[in-house]
């Protein structure tokens, strides 16, 4: 961490970034808080969603905003925690946040159901999600949006929407939303685990670098304009990424894909957890509630 300080503290800490999510914070905190009282149906939110929401935007600044985005320009593993985190870990510990009353709220405009009809479908989103991430990760397009500053926040923005469309099938309480039963969630989230791991076993068992951002000096120095001011970069006596790396190129690279399954896995199997949870709560609810209609001298003792 200590090599990291030498591009200075706007490319370690993204201030504007930073300043981006506070702001959030703060509107979700005045939103649920003192506005609350302006929308229907509002109910106090509990701590629990608070802390899932919280936890989610300061998980998103730490990995884009903090040294890990930094790092991963660096060092492929390290991108690929970042992805991981961002793609997999951040959107369901937003939506878990979000309130039934307020995701009825955002929900009543047309153009937010448009989007959700065009884009939620559990096949539609399955497939657009897995396949633009594998699609990121094919070399050609890695490197090629790497080093392109226009190409790379809009296809990052973009690959971050459809993770959120994504969880949105798994996630949301709306019944008018509910396209999935408990037994469907489960087996939606093992077909994202089987999709998402071409991609994962193409770095993992690659015998030779992929990335030429990660090992030719003049790719890795353009990627590096895109979070480095380039007057810092400019003044700098570096040639090219291999000052920080800790392990081998094919080694890092491997490390890099494993990281992201074992975080796929880890979240997928938490919310699988989650689901099957509730469904077995909300079963037993139902039992009780229809051993309350039956006559007394019926019920078993």
């Amino acid at each position: 961490m200590g090599n990291l300080w030498i591009f200075g503290f706007q490319a370690l800490w993204s201030p504007i970034f930073l300043l981006f999510m506070v702001s959030i914070l703060i509107c979700y905190f005045l939103i649920i808080g003192p506005y609350r009282n302006r929308f229907d149906n509002a109910e106090k939110v509990n701590k629990k969603q608070m802390f899932y929401f919280t936890t989610g935007i300061i998980l998103l600044y730490l990995v884009k905003g903090g040294p890990i985005d930094l790092l991963g320009h660096i060092v492929f593993s390290a991108h690929m925690f970042e992805m991981a985190v961002m793609y997999i870990a951040v959107p369901p510990l937003l939506l878990l946040g979000i309130p039934v009353w307020l995701y009825t709220y955002i929900t009543s405009f047309r153009f937010i159901q448009v989007i959700l009809i065009m884009f939620t479908k559990p096949l539609i989103a399955l497939f657009v999600f897995n396949g633009l991430f594998s699609i990121y990760h094919l070399p050609v397009v890695f490197d090629a949006v790497k080093q392109n500053q226009v190409a790379h926040p809009i296809f990052l923005a973009v690959l971050f929407f459809t993770a959120m469309m994504m969880w949105w099938p798994m996630l949301n309480p709306l019944p008018e939303y509910q396209t999935l039963s408990e037994i469907k969630k489960i087996g939606y989230m093992f077909a994202n685990g089987v999709l998402l791991t071409p991609a994962c076993a193409l770095i993992i068992f690659a015998s030779e670098s992929l990335f030429a951002t990660y090992t030719d000096p003049s790719a890795w120095m353009k990627a590096m304009e895109l979070c480095v001011p380039a007057g810092t970069l400019s003044d700098l006596n570096i040639t090219g990424p291999e000052f920080l790396h800790w392990m081998p190129i094919v080694q890092d690279q491997q490390t890099g894909g494993i990281i992201m399954k074992i975080v796929q896995e880890i979240v997928y199997g938490t919310i699988i957890g989650y689901v099957f949870f509730k469904w077995a709560r909300k079963e037993r609810k139902k039992d009780e509630e229809q051993l309350q209609k039956v006559p007394p001298y019926l019920q078993p003792k």
